[in-house]
């Protein structure tokens, strides 16, 4: 049988002394936590090991010796240590030991084949695996389902048994309170004793001194307090939301940049509706040599230019009041980029409302087209919808009906075209305006789902979001243990938006290609800002 003792790096330069830690029977793994060094009394190893395990609810137990013979020479030693395993009863009991002068270990484990004391005694081999303990105590292992696709040399352990190591390693966190240099009756030796971890700050700083990099290290510090990531990722995404926010409203105030859009405002509009002046006088001609009904030509573009002209003359109306409008409406950037995001987009659906009342006075002359002329095609093949079952029934038509439908249906299939064309620009129009909305909409809902935090995580300590780890052979020998080094597999980028990108409301399209083409080709007001379920027109 082969066990596997996972033992913390920060172990290997202790003084010989106890293993603690858990044992854990169904992947047959042993997980080191700390190291006890002389002098100790037993009785009060086995209280602390009784408050850690009241307090962590983890099974922890003295596992096994550790001997070090960097500084003990004397044989008497290794006899003491293989003594101790009456008193701290365990099984299996490991026993450790670092040969002085060299770099080579031995591993051993004995259990008894019996529950007689006198009972034979066997080994079983013993496969080391070295870990971090200080990153496997910061870091969250993943899900399976969250895992990355296995990398070609890399070993990926099993996720049972990997969750029950670093399990082990988090909950454990009360025993790692006291160290080698208190005062206390019980010295240990675990990944405190190099010193309290160094806060975000300073690694920032060890790895660069680029302002840059010491302003996300403070903004990072600030919110490590925050315990879920989702949490800090809400905290971060406002504050940074707000950052812009302010950044933004300075620039407006900077050089009266309101007055100077206010100014260009005016002329923008002017501009805009000459251009639709332009395309209206080409649509009422013969636009790319296509013959129009010219009689409702002429009425569709003089309607259409009409209301171009009251824009402009509401929008020379409102001219005097617009650097003040914006002036208010610009003090909305210290409530976030976001808001003011939000506020360009209704001034551009305010600004372009005339194309809105183009748009929508075309689909609905249009879709009254097509529901004429589906409903005469209907007739024509004696047939008819029933409104109250839902469905096309068969019905019988006198020779007047028939009359009657077969003018109807020509004048409106001759009208069609003109229709259709108008209907054809102003859809154009319209989808452009759309468009620059959908952008913004899309900007606000990436500022507001965006994991800033666990990106930033995922950049300076990439070991605290780990998607698996990896193993590298440190000495395969025969006739020695298999040693082995753990390492974290950190969480891919991708990864880390996908798993704690935050809820939206965004205001994107819900339609899906085949229901646009088919609204779009029927005539029905399109509503991007629309959920799926709402009740339509």
């Amino acid at each position: 049988m082969v066990l596997k003792a996972f033992f913390p790096t920060c172990c290997t330069s202790a003084d010989s002394g106890l293993l603690v830690g858990r044992w854990v029977p169904e992947q047959s793994s042993a997980v080191v936590l700390a190291v006890v060094h002389f002098p100790f009394i037993p009785v009060q190893v086995k209280e602390l090991l009784a408050q850690v395990q009241q307090a962590s609810q983890v099974s922890v137990a003295v596992l096994g010796t550790w001997c070090h013979r960097r500084q003990e020479t004397e044989e008497s030693l290794g006899h003491f240590l293989e003594g101790l395993g009456a008193l701290f009863s365990h099984e299996p009991w490991l026993q450790l030991c670092r040969e002085r002068g060299s770099k080579s270990w031995s591993c051993k484990a004995t259990r008894r084949q019996g529950p007689a004391p006198l009972a034979p005694v066997c080994e079983d081999q013993v496969m080391l695996v070295f870990y971090d303990q200080r990153k496997v105590l910061l870091s969250r292992l993943h899900p399976p389902a969250a895992l990355p696709e296995r990398q070609a040399g890399d070993a990926t352990a099993s996720a049972g048994g990997l969750a029950a190591v670093f399990d082990t390693v988090a909950r454990s966190e009360v025993l790692f309170q006291s160290d080698r240099f208190d005062e206390g009756p019980v010295r240990l030796t675990h990944w405190q004793s190099e010193g309290v971890e160094a806060s975000i700050l300073v690694e920032l700083a060890k790895r660069a001194a680029g302002p840059i990099c010491l302003l996300l290290a403070c903004l990072l510090s600030l919110i490590s307090a925050a315990s879920a990531c989702r949490k800090a990722n809400t905290l971060v995404s406002v504050l940074l939301d707000m950052a812009l926010g302010l950044l933004l409203l300075s620039w407006l105030h900077r050089k009266d940049r309101f007055a100077q859009l206010a100014e260009a405002l005016v002329p923008v509009a002017d501009r805009v509706a000459e251009e639709l002046q332009h395309l209206l006088q080409w649509l009422m001609g013969a636009p790319a040599g296509l013959k129009m009904n010219r009689a409702l030509d002429q009425v569709l573009g003089r309607f259409f230019l009409y209301h171009i002209h009251l824009w402009i003359s509401y929008i020379h109306l409102m001219s005097p009041f617009i650097e003040h409008i914006l002036w208010h409406l610009g003090l909305s950037a210290c409530l976030g980029l976001t808001v003011a995001l939000s506020i360009l987009s209704d001034i551009v659906s305010l600004l372009t409302f005339h194309i809105y009342c183009f748009y929508v006075y075309g689909a609905r002359l249009y879709c009254l087209k097509i529901h004429g002329l589906s409903s005469l095609w209907r007739l024509f093949r004696g047939k008819k919808w029933n409104v109250l079952r839902q469905r096309v029934d068969s019905c019988s038509y006198d020779l007047d009906q028939l009359f009657i439908g077969t003018l109807l249906f020509t004048i409106l299939i001759f009208l069609l075209p003109t229709t259709a064309l108008y209907y054809l620009v102003f859809t154009l129009l319209r989808l452009l305006v759309v468009t620059v909305q959908g952008l913004v909409h899309l900007l606000v809902d990436l500022i507001n789902s965006l994991p800033l935090y666990s990106l930033g995580l995922r950049l300076c300590r990439p070991y605290r979001l780990a998607a698996g780890v990896k193993f590298r052979v440190l000495e395969r020998e025969a006739g020695r243990p298999l040693r082995l080094l753990m390492q974290i597999n950190p969480l891919p980028f991708g990864h880390v938006v996908r798993i704690y990108r935050l809820p939206s409301c965004g205001c994107h399209p819900k339609h899906s290609w085949g229901s646009l083409c088919r609204k779009l080709f029927f005539g029905e007001l399109i509503y991007p800002w629309r959920q799926r379920g709402d009740k339509q027109d």
